[in-house]
């Protein structure tokens, strides 16, 4: 195995597992970092790297299954008698079919245009000023969140939250900033948003990562599970940090921080991009 190639790998693990659950693009940055590292090449060509980009998004996944290994057991265990668990599951479906459906429909045309450090910069920096204003909104009207456990959540909700996921389709728009932003649009408190995004990124990325992997298995051979396993391993370590770093960071902190690091990252990368500094590869 090339060990620059395995570094990048883990490179890449590591960009994943922190940047999945922050509202700032896990997509995005790994569209970025691959550019840099010059990640797609000869030895790993440019089909192979969307799919690592995808299946590496399973370790983060596993982190998040850890950390709530209690509730997810428990929801499973009561799925025949337990109506809390019961309404749980349903409206996690419910939230997973929009982006679900639309990514089916509309994925090959959405990376043939959008999967470009240009098109993020400029999401990066939308997504931000998206989060500015919700964050100040609520603070200038002492908004009151209506929802304070996704126990609490109605089929309704669900589905106002899985519509604003499907925004997440766009590369750089972030699929958990845009299910806390939406989540806290709709009426939910700011930790009963963060948990209902974990939960729904369960389903949403598992399918994904298997639906990646059964439609270009004919791509893949066993030469490349080295890679994806330093790949897995580090989103997952990096993942489970993350996680619990932000679940301490919302009980006292709001988004605004990262609203900004959006925009003023996707200026560096469009300033970088158009005056030359930077030969980011499409």
């Amino acid at each position: 195995m090339d060990t620059i190639l395995a570094l990048k790998a883990l490179i890449m693990g590591i960009v994943e597992g922190l940047t999945e659950f922050l509202p700032i693009s896990s997509t995005g940055h790994l569209i970025l970092a691959g550019s840099l590292l010059h990640f797609a090449g000869p030895a790993f060509p440019k089909e192979k790297v969307d799919v690592f980009e995808i299946v590496i998004q399973a370790g983060a996944i596993l982190a998040v299954c850890w950390e709530y290994r209690a509730r997810i057991a428990s929801v499973i265990g009561g799925l025949f008698s337990d109506r809390k668990a019961q309404r749980l599951v349903i409206n996690l479906i419910i939230a997973f079919l929009p982006a679900a459906i639309l990514g089916f429909l509309f994925s090959k045309k959405i990376k043939a245009v959008l999967f470009a450090p240009v098109p993020v910069a400029i999401a990066f920096i939308v997504g931000g000023l998206i989060i500015l204003w919700v964050e100040r909104r609520n603070k200038g009207r002492a908004v009151y969140a209506r929802i304070d456990s996704v126990d609490d959540m109605t089929p309704l909700d669900a589905f106002k939250v899985g519509c604003a996921q499907a925004f997440a389709l766009i590369p750089g728009t972030s699929r958990s900033g845009a299910t806390i932003i939406g989540g806290m649009m709709f009426g939910l408190s700011r930790k009963a948003a963060t948990e209902f995004s974990f939960f729904l990124a369960i389903p949403t990325l598992f399918a994904a990562t298997i639906y990646s992997l059964y439609k270009e298995r004919a791509l893949l051979s066993a030469a490349d599970a080295p890679l994806f396993t330093i790949g897995t391993v580090a989103a997952f370590i990096s993942a489970f940090l993350c996680v619990r770093w932000l679940l301490r960071y919302i009980s006292s902190h709001d988004f605004t921080v990262f609203a900004w690091y959006r925009i003023l990252f996707g200026l560096v990368i469009l300033g970088t991009a158009y005056s030359g500094v930077v030969a980011w590869v499409e």
